[in-house]
């Protein structure tokens, strides 16, 4: 593991230790009123009985052969009845819950569920996935692809981001095309995910950006002068050398190389239940389009759980992005990516964290740079006091002599900013006690 919190530390433990769920666990969407709400359901049955929870209300009730009814009782007193038939993996039924906007009137909605598979091994698992389609937006309504444990870890390969996998073949429409998602079993709404990134490899030797600049980075005087610009260049990666080379390079760029540094521009989850489906060429507070080119092989990036089963999407490859992706496109390329999940319960970001050896990141993004910046700092202030125990005062004096500020993204319709701070700076801060 690579933070050095303990907190975060013992928070892992506290979960690898803790007892796995010895019934049925199910997520159960609900339509209201054409909006599917995702929620998870445990069941322990003994004999007609069954107990358990839905979310965090309280359940009981009784099952006989197929047929499953029981009330869920939140913290406030409200009953919610579920009347439903178990058809192998599935279930599907109505259900009579309080209106929302009148505390006397009740309303009826169809519900289904599926069963999530119960953990063959309880040891963590290597899992090897071959995309056979992928998702342009990231949604909770698209099925889970595949069902991974905290713990377990998923070799698979990406687009880049026309849609054109290793073999040059279209795959998928442009728009930085995702795998996934992947349901995370344990996952709910006010826990993290910790995405770690094992290996991001190159799998062809061939990427493609554009001649310009992003529209925000122009003056009138380049614009005047670059009207021209926006064209295809396409690039040679010398995956020996670890070098990529313009194909068509002339006059001082006929020799030009830089090192490779293999990226995701894309890593999200699922938005939370109200928020609309987000294009994958977008970001919000549980990741996105971050490109960030912080997002590589040997780092880890922390979301916020927003939906049952975390629902974990990546894409869009480059082989290498400078700070702000200021040509539009970085060097667009597919990538064999190896990651592995660990789920850090009850604890609660505001936004996408990364970590790597050397440093801690949070990352804002929003229409402007002023806001960006403002959304970067507060996360970072909300980890200083989080995870080292620090007061708002203790932690503004920590970010005034040690903070740094890059432009993650450009190319967008909202602007990254991250602030980051060494970690060689927080060694020297008291462990809190304990």
């Amino acid at each position: 593991m690579q933070w050095r919190s303990m907190q975060w530390i013992c928070a892992l433990a506290l979960v690898a230790s803790a007892p796995a769920w010895g019934g049925e666990q199910w997520i159960v969407a609900t339509d209201l009123w054409g909006n599917r709400s995702y929620q998870t359901l445990e069941l322990d049955t003994t004999g007609t009985q069954v107990q358990g929870r839905l979310d965090k209300a309280s359940v009981r009730g009784t099952r006989h052969g197929a047929a499953l009814a029981f009330e869920a009782i939140s913290a406030d007193g409200s009953v919610s009845r579920f009347d439903g038939r178990i058809e192998g993996e599935r279930m599907h039924g109505r259900s009579d819950q309080p209106d929302p906007n009148a505390a006397d009137v009740r309303a009826n909605h169809p519900f289904d569920a599926w069963r999530v598979p119960a953990r063959a091994i309880t040891a963590p698992h290597t899992h090897d996935f071959v995309p056979s389609d992928y998702a342009n937006t990231f949604s909770a309504d698209r099925p889970p692809v595949l069902v991974i444990w905290p713990g377990d870890t998923v070799r698979t390969q990406t687009l880049d981001s026309g849609g054109v996998d290793a073999s040059g073949v279209t795959r998928a429409l442009y728009g930085n095309p995702q795998v996934g998602p992947f349901f995370v079993a344990g996952a709910e709404p006010g826990d993290t995910l910790a995405i770690h990134l094992v290996s991001l490899r190159l799998n062809r030797d061939s990427a493609d950006s554009l001649d310009g600049l992003v529209g925000r980075l122009q003056t009138p005087r380049v614009a005047a002068q670059a009207a021209g610009l926006g064209k295809h260049v396409r690039w040679r990666l010398d995956r020996d050398a670890a070098l990529a080379h313009p194909v068509d390079g002339d006059g001082p760029m006929k020799n030009f190389a830089i090192p490779l540094r293999p990226m995701l521009g894309g890593l999200a989850l699922a938005p939370g239940f109200g928020s609309a489906a987000m294009s994958t060429g977008d970001t919000g507070a549980s990741g996105g389009n971050m490109d960030f080119n912080a997002v590589v092989q040997g780092n880890t990036v922390y979301l916020p759980v927003q939906q049952p089963g975390a629902l974990l999407y990546l894409g869009d490859g480059h082989a290498l992005q400078g700070d702000g992706e200021t040509t539009q496109w970085a060097l667009e390329t597919s990538l064999d990516v190896e990651f592995r999940v660990e789920l850090i319960k009850h604890r609660t970001i505001a936004m996408p964290r990364v970590e790597s050896p050397e440093q801690i990141m949070t990352l804002g993004q929003a229409g402007s740079s002023d806001d960006a910046l403002r959304i970067a700092t507060s996360g970072m202030l909300h980890w200083l006091q989080q995870d080292y125990g620090l007061s708002l005062a203790q932690a503004t004096q920590v970010l005034g002599v040690a903070v740094q500020y890059r432009v993650v993204n450009l190319a967008g319709r909202s602007i990254g900013v991250a602030a980051s701070i060494d970690k060689s700076v927080l060694r020297t801060l008291e462990t809190p006690a304990r």
